[in-house]
């Protein structure tokens, strides 16, 4: 993947690097925790959202203050300075259309700051994993009280060689990921930023409150959120897309913060954005390319009318194969039964 990397200047003197890669249809996405500009295009944690954007879009990101290739010793960690940061990346990318904002995890804060700021220059929201209320402003002392031992250990081991301190936030994030995906997570922690800014970062999302802004947004907006999420619980997620008016709200069959390649949550996270950015031919034909080939085939019997036996002869495997396949092929296509799935796909060109 081909990317261009520029560093910019913010107001109150920051150093924040940049990124540009693909074309089309403009996408920003604010800067969120643990993040490498050059680092994510090589990691199983991040690649495949980087290519994902990429291939379909003109994907603009940029490292936070104290992260990655922007780094340094973070300082205005507030609201009002990661919204300063976006407006920031936006003018240097000098986008003319308005363009799509994407907000991961505490992302999504500055991305409804901007898109009440600046209604008129963003044309729609994707807020995935994300929240309003940080953990200390959530009304639940436990959760504070565990929130704030977790920022405390980060600055006490996060540069410990020995990579336990590091492994409580990988376990967190992604905890079906395979054994070399945490140890790629436990890399990227440790490479992208100090033991001090991991605790200030930390400390400043707990205390985002963006609930008064929520109503305030415009811009058609999609939620998205894994069902077990262990960062950001579902709660969160709906509260969010409550407060914002007309947004669509989508739960994933998932327990990892960040979504891995390897999953059906994945791809359902994939065909639902692309159909409501209007990226690609149709409902159909956008949620089709989250099929393999196999279950495209599995498909096409099924949109022909025939019955799993039918099919499961046609292909010359079992019947229950063809079941379990077909729960994970309505999945992926958003639906829950054989009707659905025949009227979503009926004007699709299968063999594609």
């Amino acid at each position: 993947m081909q990317q261009s990397i520029r560093y910019l200047t913010t107001g109150d003197g920051a150093r924040l690097a940049w990124a540009s890669m693909g074309t089309g249809q403009p996408l920003v996405k604010a800067a969120n925790w643990l993040s490498h500009l050059e680092y994510d295009l090589e990691s199983p944690i991040w690649r495949h959202w980087s290519r994902f954007f990429g291939d379909h879009m003109h994907l603009i990101r940029y490292d936070e203050r104290g992260c990655g290739m922007t780094g340094g010793n973070p300082h205005g960690l507030t609201l009002e300075h990661w919204l300063g940061d976006l407006e920031a990346v936006v003018d240097a990318a000098e986008i003319e259309q308005p363009f799509t904002l994407l907000g991961i995890s505490q992302g999504a804060a500055a991305c409804v700051a901007y898109a009440v700021k600046h209604p008129q220059r963003v044309s729609k929201l994707v807020l995935y994993g994300a929240y309003a209320r940080g953990p200390y402003e959530r009304g639940d002392e436990e959760s504070a009280r565990l929130y704030h031992a977790i920022a405390d250990i980060a600055r006490v081991g996060w540069a410990n060689e020995n990579p336990v301190f590091r492994q409580l936030f990988t376990s967190r994030f992604i905890p079906d990921a395979t054994d070399a995906q945490v140890q790629w997570f436990n890399e990227l922690a440790r490479t992208t930023t100090t033991a001090k800014a991991a605790g200030a970062l930390l400390d400043s999302r707990g205390h985002i409150n963006i609930v008064p802004l929520l109503a305030s947004v415009t811009a058609p907006t999609l939620v998205l959120h894994a069902r077990q999420d262990g960062v950001v619980p579902l709660e969160e997620g709906r509260l969010l897309a409550a407060g914002i008016p007309g947004s669509r709200f989508v739960e994933l069959e998932s327990r990892n913060h960040v979504l891995l390649e390897h999953e059906p949550a994945w791809e359902r996270f994939c065909s639902e954005v692309l159909e409501f950015l209007g990226v690609g031919v149709g409902v159909g034909d956008t949620r089709l390319s989250a099929l393999t080939a196999r279950e495209r085939e599995i498909v096409a019997g099924l949109v022909a009318g025939r019955s799993n036996a039918q099919i499961a002869a046609a292909l010359f495997i079992s019947d229950k194969t063809v079941r379990n396949t077909l729960t994970r092929i309505f999945e992926k296509l958003g639906v829950h039964s054989r009707t659905q799935a025949m009227a979503l796909l009926r004007d699709t060109d299968l063999s594609r």
